[in-house]
């Protein structure tokens, strides 16, 4: 067959992701504080966008709706068809703001429990003293303030952070111990290179990694200075592992004996409360190896946390649910979230008039384009977390009335199929989006749950009501009679919920509640614990 040459003529459909497309894309799924820096930035770069005033912005600008003053939504729980808001649609309506179909493309959907010495070790510990020391310290910081001719300042100006003291943070603190422990210039480098291995909690690398390599010194000068780094302040500062740490605070206060050496190397042990063992190993009594634990739980496994450091933001919820007049709820954006910007129209009306260069034409044209789909594509945004929000609400009634026992199970298909979006599109809406309710701040995410089946034949029932379920029967259980997962697994299904053995090992695990038998141990331990202190107040008072 010879081989020719020829023109055809094919149609297809094909999606084109245009830069647009995609940062709108992208919007759906910033959080509030990412939003705020974006549109910031688009702020800076753009000199047609300018900020909404608080009074609804000025009359030579184009205002955006932004869901500020409409992102409001009703929902009955006698009507699953009451949605009713000023300027919103029905889960069925169609959006009027551009990009018209981008919702609802094919894009795709989106789609561990570490059992460490740690992790096994943080019940031995009541209370951080890290966590107390930073609590009593902001109790007894002054309110600094000032006062000029009997009132307080009127200058927009007036900052009362700035009169806030800097924090000292771990390394300056080690920093200024430094310069006095090595007069060595040399050596003082060293000790400076390991302080900026110590990680926030306060403890330095197991290995120190490469650090005699690096320093061009040997290892025995490395170790040299590590001995004199862990006797810095606070005490168990720069050690290499939790038994390193412990042993450093008791040398300090003069407490590590050879029992309790054995205790501290056996740290184990105490993780999973076998108490008969460490008081063989030790070589003590039940009186003195309760002693010693105590005193274990008095010691600070973390003292870096006492020093300054990155503080955690405050969640800000995107949505407010609040209860209704007539039974329902009544769902609302929190404006204060949203980003309010205009694009100021009469400037480009000037600008084009005045304007010759084909360039400069061309420059101000963009900038009004980018502008005007900025603000549709924030006012789509905030319209379509309305109506997800407004969604979970109606699905999940149940949770908002009576609590996490009735939470339903629910996916992303169930909740884009109501509303008429894809999955992809409800999964972008809900990431890093948070919903404040009368029963506490939740993510979006949180309300869509996996299905368990019932006993009985009947209704399903979310997996996060289960976890709450399972949590209850272990909480309410006594000490001489615990329960074992199988005995959970038949107490559930009592109740008509049909669930394996390894599932409510796995759910129990993932709310790191310890096994039957180290509950066991954990609950005779303090009760053993409390009987020997009972023995010795009664001795007191005969004395």
């Amino acid at each position: 067959m010879a081989l020719t040459q020829r023109l055809e003529f094919r149609q297809s459909q094909s999606l084109v992701m245009t830069p647009q497309l995609m940062q709108a894309i992208k919007l759906l799924q910033l959080s509030n504080l990412d939003l705020v820096a974006f549109v910031e930035e688009e702020l800076e770069r753009n000199p047609l966008l300018e900020r909404a005033d608080h009074d609804g912005g000025a009359d030579s600008a184009e205002p955006s709706s932004n869901g500020a003053e409409t992102g409001q939504a009703e929902f009955s729980g006698a009507d699953d068809g009451d949605y009713s808001g000023d300027g919103q649609d029905g889960p069925s309506g169609d959006y009027e703001a551009a990009p018209e179909d981008w919702m609802n493309r094919d894009l795709g959907t989106r789609t561990e429990i570490e059992h460490t010495l740690d992790t096994g070790m943080e019940n031995v510990f009541s209370e951080e003293p890290a966590e107390a020391a930073a609590r009593n310290a902001q109790d007894a910081a002054p309110t600094a303030y000032t006062e000029w001719g009997g009132g307080a300042s009127n200058d927009d100006d007036y900052n009362l952070e700035a009169f806030a003291a800097a924090e000292v943070t771990l390394s300056s603190h080690l920093a200024e111990q430094l310069a006095v422990a090595f007069p060595d210039p040399s050596r003082r480098m060293i000790g400076q290179y390991l302080i900026d291995l110590v990680d926030d909690a306060g403890y330095l690398p197991p290995d120190l990694g490469d650090a005699p390599d690096k320093l061009g010194t040997s290892r025995e000068t490395v170790e040299d200075v590590v001995r004199v780094l862990q006797t810095f302040d606070p005490p168990g500062i720069c050690a290499r592992n939790l038994s390193e740490c412990l042993a450093i605070q008791l040398r300090d206060r003069d407490r590590y004996d050879p029992a309790m050496q054995a205790l501290v190397e056996n740290l184990d042990l105490l993780a999973k409360r076998d108490i008969a063992a460490l008081r063989k190993i030790c070589g003590v009594d039940d009186e003195d190896i309760s002693d010693m634990i105590g005193e274990i739980r008095h010691l600070d496994p973390k003292p870096g946390l006492k020093f300054g450091s990155t503080k955690a933001q405050t969640v800000v919820p995107d949505v407010y649910v609040r209860p209704g007049p007539d039974g329902g709820w009544h769902v609302e954006l929190n404006s204060d979230t949203l980003p309010k910007v205009l694009v100021n129209q009469v400037y480009y009306s000037e600008l084009s008039k005045t304007i010759r260069k084909d360039g400069d034409k061309s420059y101000f044209t963009d900038c009004l384009q980018n502008a005007t789909w900025l603000v549709r594509a924030l006012d789509q945004r905030a319209r379509t977390i309305l109506k997800v929000a407004t969604e979970i609400v109606r699905q999940q009634d149940g949770f908002f009335t009576q609590g996490v026992a009735h939470l339903r199970p629910l996916n992303l298909k169930a909740v884009a199929d109501a509303i008429q979006m894809h999955e992809s599109t409800v999964s972008r809406v809900t990431a890093n989006k948070y919903m404040a309710t009368n029963r506490g701040t939740f993510e979006l995410k949180y309300f869509f749950t996996a299905s368990i089946a019932s006993a009985d034949g009947g209704d399903a029932h979310s997996a996060e009501a289960v976890r709450h379920r399972i949590k209850q029967l272990i909480d309410a259980e006594s000490p001489s009679a615990i329960l074992s997962d199988d005995t959970i697994v038949e107490r559930l299904r009592s109740d008509g919920i049909d669930i394996a053995r390894r599932t409510v090992a796995k759910y129990r695990e993932a709310m790191r509640i310890p096994s039957s038998v180290q509950r066991r141990r954990d609950k005779q331990g303090m009760l053993g614990a409390a009987l020997s202190a009972g023995d010795r107040s009664r001795d007191t008072a005969t004395a």
